[in-house]
């Protein structure tokens, strides 16, 4: 996610306000939205306050801009990606193990939700969030479910999502270990894909 720095005269890397955005995405999900703070990200990026300046006005506007790129990243860039697949029950369940394995290995997703109080926050999760249950029933429905029943399946693998998330980060134990929980997931789309 970070792009290659270039090298100031010196030996200095020239920062681009991409490797602050990804700086910021990375504090925000060891240590939420408070962790954003300019001087411990120009200490950790191995740059001075004045690379932050020559970037951004302000810290709301890395904020944004950090946002905007996990958009980018967590969202669009994976619904592109998935495009190349014709059949929308694979790129269902692709999307489902992605997006699970993902939210393990980074609570990115989960600190967001627990800051969406914050106006930045909320405006780009709720786009985040429509973006992604209108691509899920659009999966649904290219399966043959009515536009209701598709809408219906999409909400309830995206809370099925978010709630795998919070537990993988709060209660780790709740959920099935190693190999069990790739089949743990496997019988959630199942049900998701169930006709009754």
């Amino acid at each position: 996610m970070v792009q290659r720095r270039l090298r100031e005269p010196g030996g200095r890397q020239r920062l681009s306000a991409l490797d602050w955005a990804d700086a910021a995405l990375i504090v925000m999900g060891e240590g939420g939205l408070a962790a954003v703070a300019v001087e411990p990200l120009a200490v950790r990026l191995g740059t001075t306050k004045g690379s932050f300046y020559w970037h951004f006005a302000s810290r709301d506007a890395l904020i944004e801009a950090a946002l905007l790129r996990w958009e980018e990243t967590r969202t669009e860039a994976v619904i592109t990606e998935l495009s190349a697949e014709p059949d929308p029950e694979l790129r269902l369940r692709r999307l489902f193990v992605a997006a699970t394995e993902a939210v393990t290995e980074n609570p990115l997703e989960v600190s967001l939700l627990a800051t969406v109080g914050h106006p930045l926050v909320a405006t780009v999760v709720r786009r985040v969030t429509e973006r992604r249950l209108g691509y899920l029933t659009q999966l649904f429905s290219e399966l043959g479910f009515t536009p209701e029943e598709a809408r219906l399946r999409g909400t309830l693998g995206y809370t099925s999502f978010l709630g795998h998330g919070q537990l993988v980060h709060a209660v780790p134990e709740a959920l099935p270990p190693g190999q069990e929980r790739a089949q743990h997931l496997d019988s959630i789309i199942d049900m998701l894909l169930r006709r009754d």
